[in-house]
């Protein structure tokens, strides 16, 4: 009798020690449990559709204002010298980003409606848990929608940032808030993808 106690006792921690996990173990099941709390997190509509109009209105918001203030305190074709390298220089353009394709100014709107269409629809569509590439998509749909607006209340989209250097006679295309957040957008859209291509 007096040597069933540390035998049994003995058992039991021989038990104890199995089943308690590794600590390695619990460190992969904890990886494991977060990445699945994660995928439920993006698989919330909320979540997805509220970094989209986060992004994309405050986009909007910042372009329509910085507008208004040039609008209402400069007259067409004024230049307010900021920087030696910056200037506010007040134009319209009937083209797209940048002053390109304006000569298919009656095209634009419908056109620019069409594109913002797709690529909420691709925001909808795409699987991916990666935030950058969503707010990606989120600053084309809000540059894009900044500049709807002005088609529809001005008939031409209000441009006002002007990068220049004039030792070297160079002279950046006239461009706005939103067709920053356009490109900024692209920029991030196409380093996602070379990512994942390395990867």
């Amino acid at each position: 009798m007096t040597t069933r106690g540390p035998i049994a006792s003995d058992t039991e921690s021989a038990s104890a020690l199995s089943v308690t996990p590794a600590p390695q173990q619990q460190s992969v099941e904890g990886v494991l449990a977060g990445q699945r709390k994660a995928n439920a997190l993006w698989a919330t509509p909320i979540v997805r559709w509220g970094i989209l109009v986060m992004v994309a209105s405050t986009v909007v918001i910042v372009d329509q204002v910085t507008k208004f203030l040039v609008v209402s305190s400069m007259s067409l074709g004024d230049t307010i010298p900021v920087l030696p390298w910056l200037a506010l220089h007040y134009i319209t353009n009937r083209g797209v980003a940048f002053g390109m394709f304006r000569q298919f100014g009656d095209v634009l709107l419908p056109l620019s409606l069409a594109i913002c269409g797709v690529i909420i629809y691709v925001y909808r569509t795409v699987e991916t848990r990666r935030l950058w590439v969503r707010i990606a998509l989120a600053l084309q749909v809000g540059g894009a929608i900044g500049n709807v607006i002005d088609r529809v209340r001005l008939g031409a989209v209000v441009d006002f940032i002007e990068f220049h250097i004039d030792e070297l006679q160079f002279h950046f295309a006239i461009f706005n808030v939103a067709d920053s957040a356009i490109c900024v957008g692209v920029v991030m859209l196409v380093a996602a993808l070379l990512i994942q291509n390395e990867g």
